[in-house]
C-alpha cells in the first residue's frame, strides 16, 4: 500500500506557501542576514558553505556574490529551478543539488554548514532530525561550524497566539497553531488568499528548546555549542526572539 506523503514532501505543498515563505521583504532581508551569521561563525570569503534547505537560494545567492564556494540543497525542485535561474543570470558558480536533507552527505566537504529560517524539525520521527544534524556534522570539516536558525520553544510560549492574520503584499495569511504532545510539536493551519483564491495548508513541526537542541547537536558528536536569541548573537534568555546554534566540529 502507498504511503501519504507527510507534508514537507509535498510540491503542492511548497507551491502554494511560496508567496508567504519569499515575500519581497524577506528577500530584501537576505544580505543583513548572511552578514550576521557570517560574523557568528567566522568564515572568510573562499570557504566552502553548505545551504541546507536552501529553497530558491536567496542565501545561496548572496554568499556567492561574497566569494564563497556554495553549495545549496533542497527538495523542492520548483524552488531549485529558480536559485538556478537567478545563478546563471547573476553568472555565479553555485553548485544546486536536488536532496532529502536526511540522506545527503558529503563527508569532511564544507566550513561551514547552514540551515536557517526555521528549516529543522519537519519530520514525526525525532531519529530523523538526529540524521540530518549528524550528517551535517560528518559533511564539515575539523573546526567547521554548523549555524541553525529556528523558531524555539522557550519564545514560542512568551507570545504564542492560537491564531492571527498577516498581509505579504497581495497575499493574506490566516494562521491557526495548536501546541500537541506536550509542547513537542506545534500544528499549523495556514490558509492563503490570493488574487481572490484560497488555499489551506497544514504542517507540523517539532519544537526545540535551547538547551534540548545543544543536547542533541553535542550527541552527534559537535565539540562546542553555542546557544543565542537572534542572529545578532545576543544571549539565550527571556528576551530570545530566535533559536540560533553555532556548533563547532
Amino acid at each position: 500500500m502507498k504511503r501519504n506523503k507527510d507534508w514537507h514532501e509535498r510540491d503542492t505543498f511548497w507551491k502554494n506557501v511560496e508567496p508567504i515563505l519569499f515575500h519581497q521583504q524577506r528577500l530584501n532581508n537576505t544580505a543583513d542576514e548572511v552578514e550576521k551569521v557570517l560574523s557568528l561563525v567566522g568564515i572568510k570569503p573562499g570557504g566552502q558553505v553548505l545551504d541546507l534547505c536552501c529553497g530558491v537560494g536567496r542565501h545561496s545567492l548572496e554568499l556567492a556574490r561574497r566569494g564563497f564556494e556554495v553549495t545549496g540543497i533542497d527538495i523542492t525542485e520548483r524552488y531549485l529551478k529558480k536559485a538556478k535561474a537567478l545563478a546563471k543570470k547573476e553568472k555565479l558558480k553555485i553548485k544546486f543539488i536536488t536532496a532529502d536533507m536526511k540522506i545527503f552527505l558529503r563527508k569532511n566537504r564544507f566550513d561551514a554548514v547552514f540551515n536557517l529560517f526555521t528549516s529543522f524539525g519537519f519530520f514525526a520521527d525525532q531519529k530523523d532530525d538526529y540524521k540530518v544534524a549528524s550528517n551535517a556534522y560528518k559533511s564539515l570539516k575539523g573546526g567547521g561550524v554548523l549555524i541553525m536558525d529556528m523558531i524555539g520553544k522557550e519564545a514560542l510560549a512568551r507570545y504564542f497566539r492560537p491564531r492571527d492574520w498577516i498581509e505579504y503584499g497581495d497575499t493574506i495569511l490566516l494562521e491557526e497553531r495548536q501546541v500537541c504532545d506536550n509542547w513537542s510539536r506545534v500544528h499549523n493551519k495556514w490558509t492563503i488568499i490570493k488574487d481572490g483564491r484560497r488555499k489551506t495548508e497544514e504542517l507540523d513541526l517539532r519544537l526545540y528548546g535551547g538547551s534540548e537542541l545543544k543536547t542533541l547537536l553535542t550527541d552527534c558528536g559537535f565539540k562546542h555549542v553555542d546557544v543565542y536569541g537572534n542572529l545578532n548573537g545576543d544571549p539565550y534568555d527571556d528576551t530570545a526572539q530566535r533559536l540560533v546554534v553555532a556548533a563547532r566540529k
